[in-house]
């Protein structure tokens, strides 16, 4: 995620959340897939892993905006 985007109202939210949902699952679950098709048990573990991380990093990345958004209408 490199460009900054403003999130005003929910509808806002919900096409950041669609837009990320399919980057991540154009990069990592192509990944997933291939480990599944030809890779281990460890690849594919290895791969999960991965697009869970992905999802996390997007969460936190929308909260910590939140955060700093909140902690710079307090000051």
């Amino acid at each position: 995620m490199e460009d900054t985007i403003q999130i005003g109202t929910r509808g806002d939210f919900g096409l950041w959340a669609i837009e990320v949902a399919k980057q991540i699952v154009g990069e990592q679950g192509f990944e997933l897939a291939r480990a599944a098709r030809d890779g281990t048990e460890d690849d594919v573990r290895v791969a999960g892993n991965a697009l869970g991380q992905a999802i996390t990093n997007a969460l936190m990345e929308v909260y910590d905006g939140l955060l700093d958004e909140t902690s710079a209408d307090v000051t």
